[in-house]
């Protein structure tokens, strides 16, 4: 654990900046013939000191001089020929796995559409729409039919009135109320409807766009406007509702409210007393944060009209009453860093991140110049029996050889790398049961695992595509390398070498002492006996523990229990509390649990002192690495030439 922890540190820590192009990029100092770039020590010192980043000539001078050590220690490593050690190497290709199955996603997919999700929630938009449903599994004769007649509907929109075709026709219930016209909207739009969001912040505006597919089915899209997004109000309401009142009185009555908030009466009082909204009243009136097309149009403009926290609107009607809103606070668009995590857990849940992977994979075998052999896979599925869809079913012995697929001329896949895929696939070759069309199940699985083959593809070819993948692992590489290097020449030397910490702790003989200990007594006395307690504590105060606990250890369940320990002063919270000298008693403390009483006794005071060896042995074992690891430095400061190049150095100085 320790390991990965500091393996982990060093890939963040040392991360360098690869964006720079080496020719604007000028090397700051070599170690022999080694070179660090400007921008790897620019990039990891900003991140390391983060605010106090001044560049100022100390700060960076410190800086450096610890980042050359790093490199002195890297370099012996590499001496020392631990980048040749198997099992190391087995362990960078371990990380490298691990970094690669999420990597590609990251850059590839989640990065892209988080960024085009912040873009699109920077703005509202106002749509109409009509909906041509297309069924789940619809066949392609009623797909092409749904799309024909959206067609049919957009070539009508063009002489007829929207609003009037879109009651007409429209599989969206809510047309015959608003003519197909949604208002304000804000990304992201609902799961399944991707491609009309991306149609509604990208289209013309009051042009006809489509027929857009989505999971509903097709859509004839019209933008009317898009504005700055609105972003969440906080408010609360004092609410009273008109159905079955007389409308006259009800609007008296809110606007007497409405007045009396104005002359300085308390509007969560108010709410409590007098608002008609059982979910929210007894909160005065607290609705919490909303965001757009939540609530009824009137009620939104009010609310997203007040300017400042406090500021309460003039009554508003909706469909079920009369409103006073007081808006609490507002809460913006936040900068992408902040929004980022949020919109991360939508978009994985959203099909568009699925969408997006497949894209990716689709445009991976267009780049890599995929090249198929599909007569290799028919032969093979026609070859195969039920026994395919059991458990029982093994690879055939011959024919693996024959090649299935290829990405250029380097990297080829053979049918026996598919029957070994399909072996562990066992759940997905069952899951049909015995009626399976068994070469559609093949071909299924085949698509399955050239998408895998695919990500496979790419991602041995990171370090080629992307520099910053490529210095994390020169990173996790140093990191290992740094990690076994320090082990075997300080930290394991430290904790073995016997005569070498004997003779380390006479140097620092006098920097461990003790400060006074007391030699103390804790009782704990069963809560079941706690009318007792005064006699014990009266019988511990001049007795010795052995006389105590003789005296009480008849008893049952056992009355007394007792432990002894030896403690400095200012360690010991008790101490704090009783008066430090033999024979003293702290106060009785009951456990919080409710199981036992507990007191102290000094017993004996212990003068302040030097600390053996083995008393401070963990403290001395920490001093010797921190020694010996200053000692190798040296030792490697004279081992190797550090050349620095101090013009390059004086110019990063602010």
């Amino acid at each position: 654990m320790a390991k990965h922890c500091f393996l982990l540190l060093a890939a963040l820590f040392f991360l360098p900046l690869a964006g720079w192009a080496q020719k604007d990029d000028p090397v700051l100092f070599t170690v022999e013939d080694t070179p660090v770039r400007q921008s790897e020590f620019v990039y990891i010192y900003t991140k390391t000191n983060g605010k106090n980043a001044d560049f100022s000539r100390p700060s960076l001078e410190e800086y450096l001089d610890l980042y050359i050590k790093f490199k002195l220690k890297v370099q012996k490593a590499r001496d020392m020929q631990l980048d040749t050690i198997p099992q190391l190497m087995n362990e960078l290709a371990g990380y490298r796995r691990q970094l690669a199955d999420s990597y590609l996603i990251d850059k590839e997919v989640t990065e892209k559409l988080l960024k085009e999700a912040y873009e699109h929630s920077q703005q509202d938009v106002d749509i109409s729409h009509i909906l041509i449903s297309v069924a789940p599994g619809a066949s392609p004769e009623d797909t092409l039919a749904a799309y024909q007649k959206a067609m049919d509907v957009k070539q009508r929109l063009k002489k007829e009135d929207f609003a009037a075709v879109a009651k007409e026709v429209s599989a969206d219930k809510s047309a015959q109320n608003n003519g197909g016209h949604i208002g304000f909207v804000t990304a992201l739009f609902p799961n399944g409807f991707y491609e009309l969001e991306k149609a509604a912040y990208s289209v013309p505006l009051n042009t006809l766009s489509g027929p857009i597919r989505t999971n509903a089915g097709y859509h004839i899209l019209k933008v009317h406007a898009r504005r700055p997004a609105r972003g969440e109000m906080e408010a609360a309401h004092i609410l009273l509702r008109t159905q079955d009142k007389s409308p006259e009185a009800v609007k008296e009555r809110i606007d007497s409210i409405y007045q009396a908030l104005k002359n300085g009466a308390d509007f969560e009082n108010m709410a409590k007393k007098l608002s008609e909204d059982s979910r929210t009243a007894a909160q005065g009136g607290y609705i919490g944060f909303f965001g757009i097309n939540k609530y009824s149009p009137s009620f939104e403009e009010a609310a997203f009209g007040l300017k400042e926290d406090g500021a309460i609107a003039k009554p508003v009607q909706t469909n079920v009453g009369w409103h006073i809103i007081k808006r609490i606070s507002h809460r913006g668009i936040q900068p992408y860093n902040i929004e980022k995590s949020r919109l991360e857990n939508k978009v994985k849940r959203d099909n568009r991140f699925q969408e997006a992977k497949l894209a990716m994979v689709e445009k991976i075998k267009k780049d890599g110049k995929l090249k198929e052999y599909p007569k290799v896979l028919e032969e093979f599925a026609s070859s195969l029996t039920d026994t395919f869809l059991t458990f029982r079913w093994r690879p055939p012995q011959q024919g693996g050889e024959a090649l299935l697929f290829q990405y250029g001329d380097d990297y080829k896949v053979t049918l026996g790398d598919f029957t070994n895929y399909l072996e562990r696939a066992t759940r997905k070759r069952m899951r049909g049961g015995k009626d399976t069309d068994v070469p559609a199940l093949v071909q299924e699985l085949y698509q399955d695992f050239i998408n895998e083959s695919a990500m496979a593809y790419e991602e041995q070819n990171l370090e080629n595509k992307y520099p910053d993948f490529k210095a994390l692992m020169r990173e996790y590489e140093e990191g290992i390398l740094l990690f076994e290097a320090t082990k075997m020449l300080v930290w394991d030397k430290a904790s073995q070498d016997s005569a070498g910490l004997a003779e380390f702790y006479k140097l620092i003989e006098g920097k461990y002492r003790w400060e006074e200990r007391a030699v103390t007594s804790i009782y704990k006395l069963d809560d079941r006996y706690k009318d007792q307690l005064d006699e014990v504590r009266a019988f511990a105060a001049a007795h010795s523990p052995q006389e105590v606990m003789e005296k009480y250890k008849n008893t049952d369940p056992p009355m007394l229990r007792h432990e002894s320990k030896t403690m400095e002063h200012s360690v010991y919270p008790e101490f704090k509390s009783m008066e430090w000298k033999a024979g003293a008693l702290s106060q009785s403390e009951p456990d919080p649990r409710g199981r036992h009483i507990k007191f102290v006794k000094i017993e004996e005071i212990l003068p302040k002192g030097l600390k053996t060896l083995d008393e401070a042995r963990g403290y001395v074992v920490a001093d010797y690495q921190d020694y010996l690891e200053s000692q190798w430095v040296e030792e490697l400061r004279k081992e190797y030439e550090v050349d620095i190049n101090q013009k390059v150095f004086d110019n990063l100085v602010k």
